[in-house]
């Protein structure tokens, strides 16, 4: 990588090549990879493990009063009240990975005072690398990449990511999901966040939406998406996302348009929008309470 990087980001560049390393090794032969089960559909296996144990040692080795938060150990590593902080998804697309899927990513961001200032999604499959610092742009293996042109939702490529777990409100998202496909060229389910952030910044997708997501799923991603120059936020646009559990994100043209599609079924919408889309759904007789802010944060559940 070029020696104009933030010495920040090599060191974040570093950390996702060995945990890719790890993965690519045991991808290898995914047949004998021990699985876990963390809750229904909800998968983690050792490589998980190793390869965010490999990341949070090349980070503290470098960086020893910096706080971590990672998917797998939380915040038990690092130090507890440093303004710095390394948010780590070690494997995003763990239950594309057991399956011998090759979709999935390294994801790593730094923030400081709750503002994620670099990031690194590092697909191993591929050996892409996708980094941003705040205010230098992103770049995908060293080229400069930047969002869609596109204007029109009806020339769209929109991806997403499907509810999976007991407790999601399937029927509200169907109907979402509906209302999106109706206006676009077509929508897709990868099955790592991390990664269809990065596609959007890199113009290969046009918007993204998805509820349930972590912290960890999204953080670096964001960056990558804004210093390509595309908007990321909640389904209501509003910028204040990274811990709300929902994410838009798309060049500016698609984003604005997307939250005039699915902003009604986001927990903050307000309180007509919510009546509006528990009225659709009983009218379709599939009655399903719309989530209000309480009951949402305990239905969403992170990405696999």
């Amino acid at each position: 990588m070029s020696t104009n990087l933030h010495p920040m980001l090599n060191v974040a560049i570093k950390a996702a090549r060995a945990a890719g390393a790890i993965i690519n090794r045991a991808a290898l032969d995914v047949e004998s990879v021990r699985v876990a089960q963390k809750q229904v559909n909800d998968f983690v296996t050792e490589v998980d493990k190793a390869a965010e144990q490999a990341i949070i040692e090349t980070l503290l080795g470098a960086y020893p009063g910096h706080g971590i938060l990672a998917e797998e150990s939380g915040n038990e590593f690092g130090a507890k009240n440093s303004d710095y902080v390394w948010i780590i998804d070690p494997l995003d697309g763990t239950t594309n990975f057991i399956h011998g899927f090759p979709v999935y990513c390294v994801s790593i961001a730094l923030s400081f005072k709750g503002k994620v200032e670099h990031a690194v999604v590092y697909d191993p499959s591929r050996n892409d690398l996708f980094t941003a610092t705040r205010g230098r742009g992103a770049y995908l293996n060293d080229r400069r990449i930047r969002v869609s042109k596109r204007i029109q939702l009806k020339d769209s490529l929109i991806s997403t990511g499907f509810p999976f777990r007991r407790g999601d409100n399937f029927k509200q998202y169907m109907n979402m999901l509906g209302d999106v496909m109706q206006e676009t060229a077509g929508v897709r389910r990868p099955g790592a966040a991390a990664l269809d952030l990065a596609y959007v910044a890199a113009g290969f997708a046009d918007g993204f939406f998805e509820s349930g997501l972590q912290i960890w799923d999204v953080a670096a991603g964001s960056l990558l998406v804004t210093e390509a120059g595309g908007l990321v936020g909640n389904f209501t646009g509003e910028a204040d996302f990274l811990e709300q559990k929902e994410c838009l994100a798309g060049n500016p043209r698609i984003y604005g348009a997307l939250v005039g599609i699915v902003g009604k079924y986001s927990k903050f919408a307000s309180a007509g929008e919510k009546a509006g889309v528990r009225q659709a759904l009983s009218d379709s007789g599939e009655a399903a309470p719309v989530a209000d802010a309480e009951t949402a944060e305990s239905e969403q559940q992170p990405e696999a």
